[in-house]
């Protein structure tokens, strides 16, 4: 099995999913006592979300590209940054290794489209949602992402920072995604991406008004797809 580097820690919550998943693959598909090899490089999540704060992003990809570089040192074979929002930094870590590096959008774009998906209502940070460096790469693929309006971004946004990234869970905060996702629903969209590697903790496949793309678990199935090739 190849190594699977991470880079983590934004936030660690999402990581430590991250973790999980890919040993719960890995068993699943090797069984036994079968766990995945894995290279962790976790960052100090408050100098991230304080450089994000300031619009700092060309320092937060410098910091990210030295991260990989290290991880690539230290022996793996592939890449994942267990984050969606920042993969805003994608192309400054791409630039500074030679290995493969998964880009959480873009597996997520080719599970919607194996699905015959054309109208996902995109969650995530306000970054996520309103800048083009993850839409994008939805639309290469023909999708037509749906963004929430400017309430609703705000309230998704606030409840990601203010509880999900601390390992908060409210019913209120739940209530209020699933809220959202049946106003988009019912405007037209046919799918839901939880586009911030924490939204799994409220939104699922049981209280989704729309079927769910939870986007850290296809990160990972495409991770131990290469990994076990």
């Amino acid at each position: 099995m190849k190594t699977i580097g991470i880079l983590g820690g934004m936030s660690p919550e999402s990581t430590a999913t991250y973790y999980k998943t890919l040993n719960a693959l890995t068993r699943d598909r090797l069984s036994g006592y079968a766990s995945a090899k894995i290279l962790l490089y976790s960052v100090n999540f408050a100098e991230t979300h304080a450089a994000q704060i300031a619009g700092d992003w060309d320092g937060i990809g410098q910091d990210l590209a030295a991260a990989a570089a290290r991880l690539e040192s230290a022996g793996a074979d592939l890449i994942l940054l267990a984050t969606n929002t920042m993969h805003k930094c994608a192309p400054a870590i791409k630039a500074a290794i030679s290995l493969p590096f998964l880009h959480i959008g873009e597996t997520c774009a080719a599970r919607l489209s194996t699905d015959q998906r054309q109208r996902p209502v995109l969650l995530g940070t306000a970054f996520t949602m309103e800048e083009d460096f993850y839409t994008a790469r939805l639309e290469a693929s023909g999708l037509s992402p749906v963004i929430p309006d400017a309430a609703q971004r705000a309230d998704i946004h606030a409840i990601i920072f203010d509880e999900l990234v601390h390992g908060v869970a409210s019913d209120t905060s739940r209530a209020r995604y699933i809220e959202i996702v049946a106003d988009l629903a019912a405007k037209g969209a046919d799918s839901v991406i939880l586009g911030c590697t924490e939204i799994g903790m409220l939104l699922n496949q049981g209280n989704s008004p729309l079927p769910p793309y939870d986007t850290a678990q296809i990160h990972c199935e495409a991770a131990i797809e290469m990994a076990l090739k």
